[in-house]
């Protein structure tokens, strides 16, 4: 079986995603850029790999045919960060994914990437950013899933999830855990290929929320 290839494996998706993956024996290859996150993964029996979207990672795609990129320039970074991570290390991905023939490649976006100017303006350079690499994602050809989730928190996952965006901003929250069975729902689920998603705690089960059509 190849392996799915997450990028951004170091972060708190990335690696509750990475974890699903290797407890239910699906091959996987961490991407992380920071030294001190490989020993974590590869306590778990994870094969991880060193790179860095800024760089040169084409090689971390070597027997690949699956793509998670939830890699993020992280709150508080400058514009230039996230131009580099968020929107061109993004699209370098989608390049290297349709070069080494990836069967599906998921976005782990945000919501209001669909329409910048109606997000939260603290964070519209991200949505930005989101929003083109969501559009490169789509015109490029791949098999792609989109994922949007809210505010993201650090608490328990219900499995429990709603893909319509609440009319309280307050309400547009889910768990990070949710966002991470979300996205290995739509790793195991030919349903998920061609689809945008925005992800809210909800009542659906996900698999429910997910096979609607967006």
């Amino acid at each position: 079986m190849k392996k799915t290839l997450i990028i951004g494996a170091s972060g708190k998706i990335g690696k509750k995603v990475a974890k699903l993956l290797n407890d239910n024996d699906i091959p996987v290859v961490a991407m992380v850029r920071n030294k001190s996150k490989v020993e974590e993964l590869a306590s778990l029996g994870i094969d991880v790999i060193e790179a860095d979207l800024e760089e040169d990672f084409a090689s971390t795609f070597s027997g690949c045919e699956r793509v998670v990129f939830t890699a993020g320039s992280g709150a508080g970074t400058s514009v230039h960060k996230t131009l580099t991570i968020d929107l061109w290390g993004a699209c370098k991905a989608i390049d290297k994914a349709k070069e080494n023939r990836i069967s599906h490649f998921i976005m782990v976006s945000s919501r209001g990437a669909d329409n910048p100017d109606n997000g939260p303006k603290a964070i519209k350079p991200y949505l930005v950013a989101k929003h083109f690499a969501d559009n490169y994602l789509i015109a490029s050809g791949l098999n792609y899933t989109i994922l949007r989730p809210g505010r993201l928190l650090d608490e328990d996952g219900t499995g429990l999830i709603k893909t319509n965006r609440p009319i309280n901003p307050e309400e547009q929250v889910i768990s990070r855990e949710d966002t991470a069975r979300a996205i290995y729902y739509c790793l195991t689920n030919d349903v998920a290929i061609g689809k945008i998603h925005e992800l809210y705690k909800g009542e659906e089960s996900l698999n429910t929320a997910l096979q609607s059509s967006t």
